[in-house]
């Protein structure tokens, strides 16, 4: 209690105001005398209609601890009335006031136990960081959600070399299979009518300055280096990409990601880290099969438009194509593999449990893993643009 607030005086209820007890909580003020009057019922029933919440914020306007009060008027006090009166008054008693014995013991209980308000830390650097990836714009929040899933795909990599025996190698190679084994033949017969329709196109030109033997050099440098890694990583991306997004979005509208959380099995290690793997092994495979498919489609297709002979084109492949860009385009495919399969599980883990929301993950998924690639395609073909050329 202040030491210097005078102390209330307790005096019975006023007799005209006994009667006024249904009314809304309000204050009125005589202007004579200068007493801020407190009439009806100052209870949380009473507050919780917002038209007397309303009338009574404007009645408490231009009132304040240094006027006189009367609180003979209210019919009933609760806690939640005298904690508004007590937060008005600045946790003060105002100069004069007169109340009854309920309500003077209300008032001194509120006192008693309200705390004052905690000083105000003013945030650091690191806060202030923390709220802006929190409320910032959309690509810091998504940022900081990828960055988070890398950490923990790093974490659950070093929990899966500790202790190999408790990895989930089952759900590894389910997924190896159904993502890599599965997709050989759509690969291979994408890659091989892209091998010919490059070789017929390229071969209408050569034929025109005598180059018909430099079709082996367009045909491996662009098939194996850039095309072959390329087409393979967008049609995994819209094939098994889109149904990573989709079995994730489904166990989340099902509840089955809720159900793991309760039995505490980590989603990232089973559900985010086979799949990551198994891609990131994958890739690199799947796209030396459809490179080779999409080079013995332009080398049949260059034995028809230019005769140029089967055992020719093979004698001259390794001579114009040197092995580094073998090396080169399965290392990228592996990054397009943990890329698509990251993005994959990332949509799949925000699908809110409804069907709209798992088919705009999906679509999403798609799209963000095909730019994705497109974007680290180019740029391998500019950091390592003088590399495995003679």
């Amino acid at each position: 209690m202040p030491p210097a607030a005078p102390r209330p005086e307790s005096l019975p209820a006023s007799p005209a105001r006994q009667g006024d007890t249904d009314a809304a909580p309000r204050v009125e003020r005589r202007d004579d005398q200068g007493v801020v009057t407190a009439l009806g019922r100052w209870t949380s029933l009473a507050f919780s209609q917002p038209r007397d919440w309303q009338a009574l914020t404007q009645s408490l306007e231009g009132t304040g601890v240094d006027q006189p009060w009367d609180l003979r008027g209210i019919a009933q006090l609760d806690h939640i009335g005298g904690q508004l009166l007590w937060n008005h008054w600045g946790q003060a008693w105002p100069a004069s006031i007169e109340l009854g014995e309920s309500h003077k013991a209300v008032l001194e209980h509120v006192q008693q136990f309200t705390t004052a308000a905690p000083p105000r830390i003013e945030p650091d650097w690191f806060e202030r960081l923390r709220h802006a990836l929190n409320r910032g714009p959309v690509l810091m929040r998504i940022g900081r959600d990828a960055l988070q899933l890398l950490g923990q795909l790093v974490i659950d990599i070093g929990t899966l070399i500790r202790a190999p025996h408790r990895g989930p190698w089952r759900d590894f190679s389910g997924h190896l299979y159904h993502i890599g084994a599965t997709a050989l033949p759509i690969t291979a017969l994408v890659g091989l009518l892209i091998g010919v329709v490059l070789a017929y196109l390229t071969s209408q030109q050569l034929r025109q300055y005598g180059a018909e033997t430099f079709i082996v050099n367009i045909l491996g440098l662009s098939l194996i280096r850039e095309l072959g890694p390329v087409l393979a990583a967008v049609l995994i991306a819209g094939r098994s990409g889109s149904a990573i997004t989709a079995q994730i979005g489904v166990m989340r509208v099902t509840e089955e990601l809720d159900a793991m959380r309760v039995m505490g099995i980590p989603h990232g290690y089973r559900l985010v880290m086979p799949r990551v793997l198994a891609l990131a092994i994958a890739m690199p495979l799947i796209s030396i099969w459809t490179s080779a498919a999409a080079i013995i489609g332009g080398m049949l297709a260059a034995n028809a438009t230019l005769d140029i002979s089967l055992s020719f084109f093979l004698q001259a492949l390794p001579r114009a194509v040197p092995f580094g860009n073998v090396v080169l385009a399965m290392s990228k495919s592996a990054v397009f593999g943990v890329l698509i399969a990251l993005i994959a599980c990332y949509f799949g883990m925000k699908v809110k449990p409804n069907t709209e929301s798992l088919g705009r993950g999906t679509t999403s998924s798609v799209v963000t893993s095909i730019t994705m690639v497109i974007l680290v395609d180019a740029l391998f073909a500019v950091l390592f643009r003088g590399v495995a050329f003679r």
